[in-house]
């Protein structure tokens, strides 16, 4: 492939799957490396932080630091400073990422006793990360009465599932348009496929969406979405990745492989 100057490469189930290495993805990896070509990692992962992220697959062999990685978090803590800055927000989410919220206000689930003292505490942006117990029936429920009182929602993906090394569980796109309905309201997306997510990744990257390239087992948010905003798409049929869904999806992907370890092949760097 020619004109290529750039590759945003999503992380659970393309290099990954429950942080373990999928096989020839290190290689893969130190291929891209060898070449000099600048990439960025784009993940809606919100279980753990910047850097954790690159810990891990430092350990997993992959040669890559904090300052490669772009996460649904951080991308969440630029939009709450931009849009809602000095906001209250609730978030709820399967993990720990703190760390990559900087210069945004958390607070507890607590909700004070009567309707006055909820008016005056109460969230002013509800942040919606991913799914895990913590999504449970009473937390679920106390976000939608912060809604109708008046909360904007955020959302940092709206994945149906993903990969585990033990099948698919489900993440927040399997609760958020219920809440969005009964609350209604329409959350504001902040990571993959929001067009916010990619610009930020070009504009790390320093190339133009014609220039760049996106690697991703997830047909909508990742492949479809980076091509509706100009950059070449390329699934991967490992993580998340079904024929069905591949085969009943809105477009079709530029090019698609079996697996990561391919991708310095269509690039041309064998």
């Amino acid at each position: 492939m020619k004109g290529i100057g750039a590759v945003l490469i999503d992380i659970d189930g393309v290099l990954t799957v429950s942080w373990k290495a999928l096989p020839g993805a290190v290689e893969a990896m130190e291929r891209l490396r060898a070449a000099d070509l600048p990439l960025v990692l784009v993940t809606n992962t919100t279980s753990r932080t910047r850097a954790a992220v690159a810990g891990r697959l430092a350990r997993e062999g992959f040669p890559v630091g904090a300052d490669d990685i772009l996460t649904a978090p951080t991308a969440t803590a630029a939009y709450l400073r931009a849009h809602h800055p000095a906001a209250r927000c609730l978030l709820i989410n399967s993990g720990e990422v703190g760390a990559d919220l900087a210069g945004v206000e958390l607070v507890g689930e607590g909700e004070p006793e009567g309707e006055g003292a909820a008016g005056r505490d109460a969230p002013d942006v509800i942040v919606f990360g991913g799914a895990g117990p913590e999504f449970s029936y009473p937390v679920l429920n106390r976000a939608f009465r912060h809604l109708q009182r008046g909360a904007h929602l955020v959302a940092m993906h709206r994945n149906l599932y993903w990969r585990t090394a033990d099948g698919f569980d489900l993440d927040t796109g399997a609760f958020l348009p219920g809440l969005e309905r009964a609350a209604g309201v329409t959350a504001t997306v902040t990571g993959k496929p929001s067009p916010a997510f990619f610009d930020t990744a070009l504009a790390h990257l320093g190339v133009p969406a014609s220039e760049a390239l996106m690697v991703g087992d997830d047909i909508e948010s990742d492949v479809l979405a980076a091509q509706r905003h100009g950059i070449t798409g390329v699934l991967v049929k490992t993580g998340k990745y079904l024929p069905e869904t591949h085969r009943t999806a809105d477009g079709t992907p530029d090019h698609v492989l079996d697996s990561f370890a391919g991708l310095p092949g269509l690039l041309g760097y064998t």
